[in-house]
């Protein structure tokens, strides 16, 4: 770790230094004086999405009409998903813009395990985000011989008992902070059908290392399913050279696609004629104007698309991309590993002494780009934050602030500042007012 001063002299050296520094100038930052915190969760609105917008509106849709499909939005999703594709180490051919994340699992999982029927386990961990494991409860009784709304079991082991598959969530070796991967080793073996895991989990940061999970699979025989959507956009992925099979994302985090943003997905070329959606819409079909009554599954990966597109949000988002392919991956990872020791750092020397601890690994090479700092009163320091001191950050039950840094506009004053507003509530015991009640959205 680099040796750090907690000056905000310091801090305004390190901006100085960044070479990421003007891409601050292509978002729109409407308030100055806010500390965005959460691009984890929702980027910020870069200014070519905004210009995008506005044109997709008024000329494509308001004056081209129907004709726009026949100036580029039908090829859109495979055209944004290349784009994509540079972010995440794929090759042409292998990512689709389509759906949501979760529509994308549920494809995604349910062709993998019915592509090898005599397996009948799935390997996953508590750390993924909840959405993702009840998909693969749902596709478990689905595929179940008397499929039924099942309660699944408590943390841990199982999913419920009677479903045709064996889900096997592996737990944590410290303090939820990092995953037992003694215990994922162990847990792979011949019957296992399927490895699912989030790139970055949600809560810690934890980064796992693809290349030897996506190895220690494939010499079991499970196909790998990586959840990219905390790791997208600030974590160079290099899919192919891994070898992944498999994989899904967000595109409304750190590629700044916009709130609800479609979704992309990836299959590997080597498997993509094995497989088979269980989505058959018309825009997977192989000659979707022909109108054939009887389906025929389009070649490759677009036989995983199904209905019409989002054709306003996916083309704004198109452009939301252009900050993150100009900076390149690499770039943007060095300055992200030396905002979340910063972070780390300013963490223990100033927030430790009120009860605060690290809720992410202390290796930069296992952390993605944002941090958990955890306090047993996190919530109401969070709503403290929000609402009188001008920073956005988000919580994470149980105790969890998540501090995301999005390397394309987040400084490192903004950081300092940031750090010095929580101080600040703690010293001036301002959360004490706010109700331990918590509001709907976290």
């Amino acid at each position: 770790m680099e040796t750090f001063s907690a000056s905000r002299d310091f801090a305004l050296q390190l901006d100085k230094q960044d070479s990421l520094a003007s891409f601050r100038e292509a978002f729109v930052i409407s308030d100055p004086s806010l500390i965005y915190l959460d691009g984890n969760s929702l980027g910020m609105l870069p200014k070519a999405a905004q210009e995008k917008a506005k044109q997709v509106v008024d000329e494509q849709w308001g004056k081209d009409l129907i004709r726009g499909w026949n100036k580029g939005w039908w090829e859109a999703p495979s055209r944004v998903g290349g784009k994509i594709g540079q972010l995440i180490g794929a090759a042409p051919g292998q990512t689709l813009v389509s759906d949501t994340v979760s529509v994308n699992l549920f494809k995604l999982a349910a062709s993998a395990l019915t592509l090898q029927p005599n397996r009948t386990r799935i390997i996953t961990d508590t750390f993924n985000f909840p959405s993702d494991l009840y998909i693969l409860q749902g596709i478990n009784d689905l595929l179940s011989p008397s499929p039924r709304l099942r309660h699944p079991s408590p943390a841990g082991r199982g999913d419920g008992g009677e479903g045709k598959y064996e889900i096997i969530r592996i737990g944590a070796t410290d303090n939820d902070i990092t995953p037992d991967i003694a215990a994922l080793e162990s847990a792979i073996n011949e019957d296992t059908a399927l490895v699912t895991l989030s790139h970055v989990v949600f809560k810690s940061g934890y980064l796992y290392d693809m290349r030897r999970i996506t190895e220690l699979a494939h010499q079991k025989g499970a196909l790998v399913l990586w959840d990219l959507s905390h790791s997208v956009g600030s974590v160079p992925i290099h899919l192919d050279e891994c070898g992944a099979d498999l994989a899904i994302g967000c595109t409304y985090k750190y590629l700044n696609g916009g709130p609800g943003a479609p979704a992309f997905l990836y299959i590997n070329k080597k498997i993509q004629e094995k497989l088979s959606s269980p989505i058959w819409g018309w825009w997977g079909q192989k000659n979707p104007f022909d109108f054939d009554l009887e389906y025929t599954p389009a070649p490759g990966a677009q036989r995983f698309l199904a209905g019409t597109q989002p054709m306003i949000s996916l083309l704004t988002m198109e452009a939301a991309l252009e900050p993150a392919l100009q900076a390149g991956m690499e770039a943007i990872r060095e300055k992200s590993i030396l905002m979340t020791e910063y972070a780390s750092f300013l963490t223990e020397n100033w927030l430790a002494p009120f009860g605060f601890s690290l809720g992410s690994p202390l290796d930069s090479a296992r952390r993605g780009s944002h941090i958990s700092i955890r306090h047993a009163d996190g919530y109401r320091i969070n709503r403290a934050l929000i609402e009188e001191m001008n920073v956005i950050p988000d919580f994470r039950a149980p105790d969890n602030i998540r501090l995301g840094f999005a390397p394309l506009y987040i400084s490192f004053a903004d950081i300092w500042e940031g750090f010095d507003r929580i101080r600040r509530v703690m010293e001036e015991k301002r959360h004490e007012k706010y109700p331990q009640q918590k509001l709907t959205v976290t």
